[in-house]
């Protein structure tokens, strides 16, 4: 038997090994391109979906290699070093995660992963308070852009 490890799969994966991750999923009617589209846009879309971040900016990218700062709507600031590509991010810095994932549903629509928190420096872990709130509110705001993204009668 042959297992396809899509970037669901890697996501779920990668949180396995961060204890105290949470994952949320979903299934959203729309294609890849267009759901990837509005997760991707780490400078646009990024800070209108992810409900405790104001913004990030790109400070370097090269290829899939991404460098960002991050403001959070408490202030916060972050300083992530990552991975972005298509239907995939995994972003870190001294005290956060962001994971996110998207893949084609077999049924159709892309299903679509979201993982992050507070990490303890220097261990495989991540703070769980409030993680599962706020990634389900994630992942109704990320539902409604590609909604607004796609139009009336999309997917």
């Amino acid at each position: 038997m042959t297992y396809a490890l899509d970037e669901v799969n890697r996501l779920r994966i990668m949180a396995a090994g961060v204890r105290g991750a949470r994952i949320a999923e979903q299934v959203v009617p729309a294609p890849l391109e267009t759901v990837w589209a509005v997760m991707g846009d780490l400078e646009g879309e990024f800070g209108r979906f992810q409900p405790d971040m104001r913004g990030i900016r790109v400070l370097r990218r090269t290829g899939d290699r991404v460098e960002a700062l991050a403001r959070s709507k408490y202030g916060f600031r972050a300083h992530f070093r990552g991975a972005l590509r298509p239907g995939w991010c995994w972003l870190q810095s001294r005290f956060l995660i962001i994971g996110m994932a998207a893949a084609p549903e077999p049924g159709g629509g892309t299903r679509v992963a979201l993982t992050g928190g507070v990490r303890v420096p220097g261990h495989a872990a991540i703070v769980p308070f409030g993680a599962s709130g706020e990634l389900t509110r994630a992942m109704t705001r990320l539902q409604a852009r590609v909604e607004r993204r796609a139009g009336p009668g999309a997917g």
